[in-house]
């Protein structure tokens, strides 16, 4: 369970709030129109606060001292850059993502190191894709595809070791690199490689399929 705080509440704000809720997080929506969160619908279990999501004393009253990630997903670029940057620099949030709207900001965004989404379609998804791999796993972001860094978590599994080409063959990843859990030895993986519980692994995995792997994800 994470503290999330959704910053926008329009199609895509409440979309991700609601998904966000629904997997069992802690969700605060801010929006400057009060108006809006009526598009969370009777069944959102979160909070919501009036408000300009870059300002601080609205940011603390919707709780951003315990915000593990905050998003911020309105139509206007510079609002979420500057969301983004206040959580990050003033509160020290683990992780931020930020709506891209125009792809002619996407370097800018790239050289303030901001976590962002692009597009006009399944822009709920793919943020809800970053948030639910963990905010202590996220690396980077290459088009469709996500760089992971992460304790290997088998501790579901009956066998507590896993090859290479299993995990890849039958959840779509690619393994890069790994590091033994007590730091003993580093490698770049073949497909013959064993992984064990607690391993520090680097993988590349597209964004749609994040879901389905956090299980082996350790929190």
């Amino acid at each position: 369970m994470r503290n999330v705080i959704v910053v926008g509440c329009g199609r895509v704000g409440s979309q991700l709030a609601n998904m966000l809720s629904d997997n069992g997080n802690n969700v605060c929506v801010i929006d400057k129109d009060p108006e809006a969160f009526s598009k969370l619908g009777r069944n959102f279990n979160g909070s919501t606060i009036q408000g300009v999501g870059f300002d601080e004393d609205v940011l603390i009253n919707a709780g951003i001292e315990d915000c593990d990630v905050l998003a911020a997903v309105t139509q206007f670029d510079n609002t979420n850059l500057m969301c983004a940057k206040v959580a990050d620099l003033l509160f020290g949030v683990p992780h931020t993502i930020a709506r891209l709207y125009n792809p002619d900001h996407e370097r800018a965004y790239m050289q303030l190191g901001i976590d962002y989404v692009c597009g006009t379609s399944l822009v709920a998804e793919d943020v809800f894709s970053k948030i639910v791999s963990g905010h202590g796993s996220h690396v980077d972001t290459f088009g469709e595809f996500e760089v992971l860094r992460f304790s290997l978590n088998l501790g579901w599994r009956e066998k507590k070791t896993i090859r290479v080409s299993e995990l890849e063959r039958d959840h779509e990843v690619r393994i890069i690199a790994f590091e033994r859990g007590d730091g003993s030895a580093s490698s770049i993986p073949t497909s013959d490689s064993v992984l064990y519980h607690g391993d520090t692994v680097l993988a590349c995995v597209t964004h749609e399929l994040i879901p389905a792997f956090s299980r082996f994800i350790q929190d």
